[in-house]
């Protein structure tokens, strides 16, 4: 049976109610839809570029490079890339101090208020809450703006540009490091940047890819991150508990916006699809390699 929505039909219909068309909730800003879309090109151009010179000694790891221009310029490529995560880290956390400043926040309230990416104790209710409504014994959980397997999404940014870009950094410079660390460091980032890096790449291809596209009520693909948009029906069953607040608020009216031109949902699944397919492919290659060719 489908869960019931917060309100009445008929009420849902006059807020909807638009001389265009439905209108939809709009959950992500320009900046993050455009921040998230070149962090999914700097991502798959590091995968692809970073496991072609790890697993070089493989069949499609050749090929790979010969479309890519050769193993030097692979490399490149790489380091490009890199500079392009580092800058969409740096312009986000700018983005964070002007959302501050901007809203007269205090900082306590940024990182920790109810609708920060921090973790909280509801968090852990929400977890434990899945757990049992997984196994039947208890209620979808209600949640909020972020979801616990989000904020675990967007540290693993954080926690990536700290530990594999420094070493990535060790060994693009490493004659600069080596003037005041010693020479076995090199060869300790060299391990750490590629395990993690591979470790990465896993976990996004395989549990992100699940946890936005592949769950049942998403599949085969959610595009809101792309449009930022998302039909208030499925705002409302997604994330209940901050569509209680922005209705108690009386703020739900002013996220309501017109939905995109078709040719424009179809130029986003377009996209989508492509990073899709190259991020399941790289899975393929990566349980190939492990399995019959690493070195």
């Amino acid at each position: 049976m489908a869960e019931k929505l917060p309100v009445e039909a008929n009420e849902l219909r006059q807020l909807l109610q638009s001389p265009v068309g439905e209108k939809q909730f709009l959950r992500f800003s320009r900046l993050n839809r455009a921040l998230h879309i070149i962090l999914i090109v700097s991502f798959l151009s590091l995968a692809l570029t970073g496991l072609t010179l790890k697993f070089s000694y493989t069949g499609w790891a050749v090929v790979l490079s010969h479309v890519l221009g050769g193993f030097e310029l692979t490399g490149y490529l790489h380091r490009f890339a890199a500079v392009l995560m580092f800058l969409i880290f740096f312009i986000h956390l700018g983005d964070v101090v002007r959302m501050k400043r901007s809203e007269h926040r205090s900082w306590g309230s940024v990182i920790f208020g109810p609708d920060s990416m921090m973790f909280n104790k509801k968090d852990l209710s929400d977890f434990i809450g899945s757990v049992k409504w997984f196994v039947g014994k208890g209620p979808r959980p209600q949640f909020g703006r972020w979801t616990y397997w989000e904020k675990f999404d967007y540290f693993a940014v954080f926690w990536g540009v700290a530990v594999i870009g420094s070493t990535g950094l060790m060994l693009w410079f490493s004659e600069f490091f080596t003037r005041f660390l010693p020479g076995w460091l090199i060869n300790v980032a060299t391990i750490i940047h590629s395990d993690e890096a591979l470790l990465a790449v896993g976990f996004i291809f395989t549990v992100h890819f699940f946890n936005t596209h592949l769950r049942p009520e998403k599949f085969p693909m959610d595009i809101v991150i792309f449009t930022g948009r998302m039909d208030v029906d499925e705002f409302m069953l997604d994330k209940p508990g901050e569509y209680e607040e922005l209705k108690k608020s009386g703020k739900l009216d002013e996220k309501l916006v017109e939905p995109y031109q078709p040719i424009v949902i179809r130029a986003v699944k377009a996209f989508g699809w492509t990073a899709l397919t190259i991020g399941f492919s790289v899975v393929v290659w990566i349980i190939y390699a492990m399995l019959f060719a690493y070195r």
